[in-house]
């Protein structure tokens, strides 16, 4: 069975409507480039300190390197991944394994910023990426008898990779990886597993922790 990845709560909005008359904000956006309507704490810290949670918002980078490390995995060419992702304002995304992601990161934030706008991207009448209709919960039933990890640093410690029991091909893995900066789950994530699991002693970033997963898997399941 194919690894199923969730990054949840990413840092990926358009810019919010409280925030919009802030001078951070007025000085970056153009109705011209969809780019510049994407919340970016690069551009928008001052203003994101005046929104709730502002240390899991804008940050698309964090989603962006998530994906080019997924999407350009041996585990993604084989089809053996399933990639989706969650926002911080519970919008779901599912990713067509042959979608190229754009390299630079403006391109990127223009393609994000299209799909909160659209609701989906196409291309020649074939999706790739589309909106998951329906919560968290919803799209976790989907999957039969699934076997929920969550990842964080605060999680139980392993050592070896067939702890995660990768191996065990009659159920669905469901890797749940934290798209933000700083801070923990919310509860209501928390909720949908009780293994936590950290794979280093080390704090790490998302992208490195997305690679080593898929890593795990591919040595699992001898994905080369």
């Amino acid at each position: 069975m194919p690894l199923i990845i969730i990054l949840v709560e990413c840092g990926i909005e358009l810019i919010p409507k409280e925030i919009r008359n802030h001078s951070a904000i007025r000085k970056n956006l153009s109705k011209q480039l969809y780019s510049s309507q994407l919340l970016d704490t690069a551009l928008h810290h001052t203003a994101i300190r005046n929104l709730k949670n502002p240390e899991k918002r804008g940050r698309p980078d964090i989603t962006h390197l998530c994906l080019l490390n997924a999407l350009g995995s041996p585990l993604n060419k084989s089809g053996n991944l399933r990639l989706f992702i969650h926002t911080i304002n519970n919008k779901i995304y599912s990713f067509n394994p042959e979608i190229k992601i754009a390299r630079n990161y403006n391109r990127f934030k223009g393609l994000m910023a299209k799909l909160l706008i659209d609701g989906d991207v196409n291309a020649n009448g074939v999706s790739l990426i589309s909106e998951f209709k329906g919560e968290l919960q919803e799209l976790i039933d989907k999957f039969k008898n699934p076997k929920i990890l969550l990842f964080s640093s605060r999680g139980k410690l392993i050592h070896d990779y067939k702890e995660l029991f990768f191996e065990d091909t009659s159920r669905n893995v469901i890797a749940i990886i934290g798209g933000f900066q700083k801070n923990n789950f919310s509860e209501y994530l928390k909720s949908f597993s009780d293994k936590t699991i950290s794979i280093s002693r080390y704090s790490l970033d998302a992208w490195v922790v997305i690679s080593k997963i898929i890593n795990f898997y591919e040595l699992s399941h001898r994905v080369t």
